[in-house]
């Protein structure tokens, strides 16, 4: 899966947004400058995808995408969001999750496998929690690489419980 070959430089936690074109703009910049690619068509085909159904899936996440015919490989980020945003989710919820997938136009066949499995792995409520909690970016990696039992990660202080998920 894609999201297992994250490095530190494809995670991005906390990032203020001022909304769905602007976190998609700082997405889109982020990953272009790592993979030198042009921002600019990144973020077009992110908000063109957008254009045709929001990519909000529900559970506070979301899962922009884009075939593009610029890149050879294909490119993932996650991002986590300071502050929850609208991303026209069915259930309604605003996201904080943010899976950002690029992908050859040329390896379209391959596209739809990878999207179903980073969906498979979210239902997850563990893996939710602990990518809202995480401290770091290396934490972040732990979770998506299969080991989200490595991190204690306590249930907010408004539900007046902790949970160890040791």
């Amino acid at each position: 899966m894609i999201f297992k070959n994250l490095s530190e430089k494809d995670i991005f936690l906390d990032v203020v947004t001022k909304g769905k074109h602007s976190a998609l703009s700082k997405i889109a910049f982020k990953i272009a400058q790592r993979i030198e690619a042009d921002d600019q068509a990144i973020l077009r085909g992110l908000w063109e995808r957008e254009g045709s159904g929001a990519t909000g899936i529900g559970r506070g996440i979301a899962v922009p995408h884009s075939l593009l015919g610029s890149i050879s490989k294909p490119a993932a980020s996650f991002t986590r969001l300071a502050v929850p945003i609208d991303f026209g989710s069915a259930d309604g919820d605003p996201v904080d999750l943010v899976f950002t997938l690029l992908w050859p136009r040329s390896a379209a066949a391959t596209f739809l496998p990878a999207l179903a499995q980073l969906c498979r792995m979210l239902r997850a409520p563990r893996i939710r929690e602990g990518l809202r909690l995480a401290q770091s970016a290396d934490e972040v990696i732990t979770i998506l690489d299969g080991d989200p039992r490595a991190f204690d990660w306590p249930v907010p202080e408004r539900a007046g419980i902790s949970v160890s998920l040791r």
